[in-house]
């Protein structure tokens, strides 16, 4: 089984509401997560903060605990897939770019918790993000844990 590792990236909007940010995959056009492959000399986290950034041009604070996991089958460019678990780490955006590595082969935009979960076609990604919605007070607890600046 291969390893990947995402980050989920939060925001409250006006009304204290939680939202999170999803990005366009580059084959397909699904609504996913920022994710890849870990990093020679990264951490995990440290890799799910650099695929924010790249796919969805995200700056912020990524824990180091992450907040779940899923599999999924990724389709390699040789026709063969691989399963993959995909470990999720949380992250608190501060900012978006304007400018980002791929901001042409990808869109993004924030959604509900809930509409998160009805895009996803992962259906333990769309589990965690369920109970999530359920669970708001657990993205709260992260905010928290943000460094002060």
């Amino acid at each position: 089984m291969a390893k990947q590792i995402a980050a989920l990236p939060i925001h409250w909007d006006k009304k204290g509401r939680p939202r999170i940010l999803m990005v366009t995959s580059r084959e397909r056009g699904r609504w996913i997560m920022p994710k890849g492959w870990t990093m020679d000399g990264k951490k995990d986290w440290q890799a799910a903060k650099i695929e924010a950034l790249e796919e969805a041009g995200a700056v912020g604070f990524v824990s180091d605990q992450a907040i779940g996991a899923y599999h999924y089958k990724k389709r390699l460019d040789d026709g063969r897939s691989v399963r993959c678990r995909v470990t999720v780490y949380p992250m608190i955006v501060e900012k978006l770019k304007r400018r980002w590595k791929e901001r042409k082969e990808r869109k993004r935009h924030w959604f509900s918790l809930a509409k998160a979960a009805k895009l996803t076609d992962e259906p333990e990604l769309t589990a965690l993000l369920r109970e999530l919605a359920k669970n708001p007070e657990r993205l709260t607890e992260l905010d928290d844990l943000r460094p002060a600046a």
